[in-house]
């Protein structure tokens, strides 16, 4: 089927994004500015919050964004309809000391973030991006743009590669991002005059190396598109386009997108998941509504929340590694993540509400389990369902080249995504 020019221009809308988001802390950023250019208004935690109803608001913690939208006629019990999604993502993080070198070579110390496909990394164009806490109590963003790379050793020197390739996650995988001695070089000094400060300044960071090649549409008839940090700001994006269009009718649930941190590393963190940023938003939310505790548990019982990260498509090289019968491809929808063990969160109910959203929105889907020899990682999804009680789904869309340095996925389905969750936010 050909693509859509709507889902071309969305996925152009996501190569930006993208390229805005080279950390979480960028991301959450990026999701802020973009809201407030739409007419939300940004909340700080550490301030008095206005009556909600009628609102639309938005509220940073660290690399993590909580955004939504309030009816003008919501009361105590209004349930909320929640798009969860992650703003990190699988790759390299600068160690303390950072600055190394080797035989007349600059190099970076980085230390190994989730759970990445290492050679994915070599022989690219790579930028360190992340936040940078300065002398006077001050946090800025830095992003150096192209500086980084992981040359990879040559064939010549290494005959037998193509047999195998196993990198050595210390001494193989710290990229060169000059020539001289480390003594007489300073990568916090690159960091410092991309944020426009001096490096003296530094007295903390939290910075990522990313890669800095654009998302990229391309193959017959438009179908592909190729990014980094696909899982999960497709997501995140997807989200943040659908609640920019909601504009809720009466009796119509709270519109929440929450786009937290750390996924990769399990969630536990003040910003993640399993951590308090979603359920102190909502509290304080309902308590604008006045709810008491019992009102908001009440709200709690009627509400969704959609989970929504990248699952497998079927690779056509090794289709062993996939379950037999259900093989979800590119092109053909979002997909319903299942799991028997409960790393997904989704239940028959959940399947059944979810086919009714993707119905209304005029999408198709498409389901998704593990092969049981290869078992399936985890997702916000039970996390939330724990700490809520919050009705659950798993989705996502389907893409190859899971947690590489730069994924695959589809083009209609990074739109039907992001319709879905607005069918979803209109309740």
């Amino acid at each position: 089927m050909p693509v859509t020019p709507a889902a071309l221009a969305h996925a152009e809308d996501l190569a930006d994004f993208v390229a805005a988001s080279p950390s979480s802390y960028h991301a959450a950023e990026e999701v802020a500015r973009r809201l407030a250019a739409a007419g939300f208004t940004r909340l700080r935690e550490e301030d008095a919050w206005p009556t909600p109803a009628g609102g639309r608001y938005v509220v940073v913690r660290d690399g993590a964004a909580i955004a939504w939208v309030v009816p003008a006629d919501a009361v105590a019990t209004t349930p909320v309809q929640i798009f969860g999604a992650h703003t990190d993502s699988p790759g390299f993080k600068l160690k303390p000391q950072p600055t190394t070198g080797s035989r007349g070579w600059l190099q970076a110390a980085v230390e190994v973030y989730g759970g990445p496909l290492l050679n994915s990394w070599l022989d690219r164009e790579l930028r360190l991006a992340g936040r940078l806490a300065l002398a006077d109590g001050r946090v800025v963003l830095a992003d150096t743009g192209p500086l980084l790379r992981l040359p990879q050793l040559a064939i010549h020197l290494d005959r037998g590669v193509n047999n195998g390739l196993a990198l050595d996650k210390q001494t193989e995988t710290q990229p060169v991002w000059g020539l001289g001695e480390a003594t007489d070089a300073d990568i916090l000094a690159e960091l410092a005059a991309s944020a426009d400060v001096s490096a003296s300044e530094i007295r903390g960071y939290d910075v990522v190396v990313a890669d800095s090649a654009r998302g990229a549409v391309f193959g017959k008839d438009s179908a592909f598109f190729a990014s980094g940090r696909l899982d999960d700001l497709a997501s995140v994006h997807a989200g943040v386009v659908a609640l920019e269009a909601q504009e809720p009718a009466p009796g119509a649930p709270i519109a929440v997108l929450a786009s937290f941190d750390h996924e990769e590393l399990g969630s536990e963190s003040r910003s993640g998941a399993a951590g308090p940023f979603l359920e102190d938003v909502l509290e304080r939310l309902y308590a604008g509504l006045g709810a008491d505790g019992s009102a908001r548990r009440r709200a709690y019982a009627s509400s969704w929340c959609l989970s929504s990260d990248v699952g497998h498509s079927v690779h056509p090289n090794y289709a062993a590694k996939h379950d037999p019968v259900v093989q979800p491809v590119l092109g053909s929808g979002p997909i319903l993540k299942i799991n028997a063990n409960q790393r997904y969160a989704t239940d028959a109910i959940g399947t059944a509400s979810w086919r009714t959203w993707c119905e209304r929105a005029g999408v198709a889907t498409q389901e998704f389990v593990s092969n049981n020899s290869v078992p399936c990682g985890s997702t916000i999804g039970p996390i939330t369902a724990t700490r809520l009680g919050i009705r659950t789904v798993d989705v996502g869309i389907p893409i190859l080249s899971m947690h590489s340095a730069r994924e695959l996925a589809g083009v209609s389905d990074l739109h039907d995504l992001a319709r879905t969750a607005q069918s979803f936010f209109a309740g």
